[in-house]
């Protein structure tokens, strides 16, 4: 039975946690609010508050806890998954938030000295810049947000160490039964890229990829995982809002647009993964 840690139990990491349960695997699970505690308990999942700093003084108190938590986090883990996004959208954005490198380099020798031997590490397609058109297996990624800028250098960082297999799932646009995209943007106007194509993912192939990555082993590799379905931004938007009765988002077409799409080839053919929910 393999015993997998999950830093980060949150809207991905706590349904992948419950199906790796399903599954067989021993789970623990980190989260940085401690009402979540319980939950994980109940789930099933050791639980662990953990909220990776920015920096890391060995001598403080706050160092030393969060040390202790974070060796007992991984002990005896083969497997550690990362899912703890940038949390850099919107506003504007401060040094200390340009730092999310910085928590997976603290991370990192943690995972050297303990029993984890692969890392899977949720990442997204906001690498790829918007105009970068067309973007496959081999397309070198031009990121043009802080965010996708910080998440590509998290990877590379971790993709440079040889002490442990690494493989980055880079998510599309995430939706649930609990998240919908069209939301964000009912009955806004002037809204950019009418004609962009959507690259978009349900958090149940989200789930189903990882879980397909660890069945088969595949390690040392990066993943560009989307759906196969890119209607246009306001083909997509447009109807979804009609069928949640939202208002209609207006979008600007003075301007021309731009976007990418995603191919997913490479988790079709490699991983041979089937959509649970190909058209969102």
């Amino acid at each position: 039975m393999k015993k997998i840690s999950i830093l980060g139990c949150g809207w991905l990491g706590l349904p992948l946690a419950k199906a790796l349960l399903e599954n067989g695997a021993q789970i623990n699970g980190s989260t940085t609010t401690p009402e979540k505690l319980v939950a994980l308990t109940n789930a099933g999942i050791q639980p662990f508050l953990i909220d990776v700093p920015v920096t890391l003084n060995n001598d403080s108190a706050e160092g030393k806890i969060f040390s202790a938590a974070m060796q007992d986090f991984l002990s005896e883990s083969e497997i550690l998954i990362i899912d703890i996004p940038p949390k850099l959208r919107g506003g504007a954005i401060t040094a200390l938030e340009k730092t999310f490198v910085n928590k997976i380099a603290i991370l990192i020798p943690f995972i050297e000295k303990s029993t984890i031997e692969k890392v899977i590490f949720v990442s997204s397609t906001s690498i790829f810049g918007e105009d970068q058109k067309t973007v496959t297996t081999t397309t070198n990624p031009k990121p043009d947000t802080e965010s996708g800028k910080q998440l590509l250098a998290a990877e590379q960082l971790l993709q440079s160490n040889k002490n442990f297999k690494i493989t980055a799932v880079r998510f599309g646009g995430l939706i649930g039964s609990d998240r919908q995209p069209a939301t964000f943007l009912a009955g806004k106007e002037n809204i950019a890229n009418p004609n962009a194509p959507v690259n978009l993912i349900h958090q149940e192939d989200c789930i189903g990829i990882i879980l397909k990555i660890i069945e088969m082993d595949f390690w040392n590799e990066t993943f560009n995982a989307v759906s196969s379905f890119h209607p246009s931004r306001e083909e997509y938007y447009t109807q979804k809002a009609a069928e949640l009765n939202l208002a209609l988002p207006i979008f600007d077409h003075l301007k021309p647009s731009i976007g990418k799409i995603i191919e997913n080839d490479k988790v079709l053919r490699l991983l041979k993964y089937t959509f649970a929910q190909p058209k969102l």
